[in-house]
């Protein structure tokens, strides 16, 4: 079955806010500096150096530490900016699909283009979790993945045994670089040079697990994001 919704959507309602109180070049070299810290921490680990960050973002040493005075500042406002670009795009996916699985299927794909799997394991270490501004964006992404997750569960296209942290475990896994394979440090030629296009069809394979009717039964309960968290 298939659920049609007849949506209005905002003008600009999917755009992301920049922070306040900064001027529009401060803006954009900020955005800058975390765009390259994301992409840099998946190829090289969190650890690569700040002036290789800086130099991929196009600004100087003294304007990255401006915006970021040491490391873990940055990780935060890494982890910060992927938790709220997945939200936008789950926000997104809701608001601009009309078939709830299609919605849902659009923001797994996109999830897979902010590399959350080889992110969550780079930015776990040193980051504050109980910080204010990561607890909003926690609920922010785990209502707008729910939100997504209840359409599709309402129209009769998505398992009723699953809950959200089911969908981010398993997101975060099928997209987690295995040791060794196409990763830019390897110095042996036998790695896998191709590993998105592995990733896509697992993700496909994932999808259609996710289909009402269930063809199985799932041992255990289904997962919420707070049971990660505790867990």
């Amino acid at each position: 079955m298939t659920a049609t919704r007849s949506r209005t959507r905002v003008p600009g309602a999917c755009a992301a806010t920049p922070p306040h109180r900064l001027r529009a070049d401060a803006v954009r070299n900020r955005e800058r500096i975390i765009g390259a810290a994301r992409e840099a921490m998946v190829e090289f680990g969190a650890e690569i150096p700040l002036d290789e960050i800086a130099r991929r973002a196009g600004v100087g040493n003294a304007t990255l530490y401006r915006h970021f005075p040491d490391r873990l500042e940055l990780i935060h406002h890494v982890t910060l900016s992927v938790m709220d670009r997945t939200a936008d795009k789950a926000e997104c996916a809701l608001a601009e699909e009309p078939d709830a699985f299609q919605a849902l299927r659009r923001f797994v794909f996109a999830a897979v283009e902010e590399r959350i799997g080889a992110l969550c394991s780079l930015l776990s270490d040193g980051v504050d979790k109980d910080h204010p501004d990561l607890h909003a964006a926690r609920e922010r992404l785990e209502g707008a993945v729910e939100a997504l997750m209840d359409a599709a569960r309402d129209s009769g296209q998505l398992r009723t045994d699953i809950a959200v942290g089911d969908l981010m475990v398993a997101l975060t896994q099928l997209t987690r670089p295995l040791p060794g394979w196409g990763h830019p440090r390897t110095e042996s030629g036998g790695g896998c040079t191709d590993f998105d296009r592995f990733v896509y069809r697992h993700l496909v394979l994932f999808l259609d697990g996710l289909r009402a009717p269930a063809r199985s039964e799932l041992p255990g309960a289904a997962a919420t994001l707070e049971d990660l968290r505790h867990g």
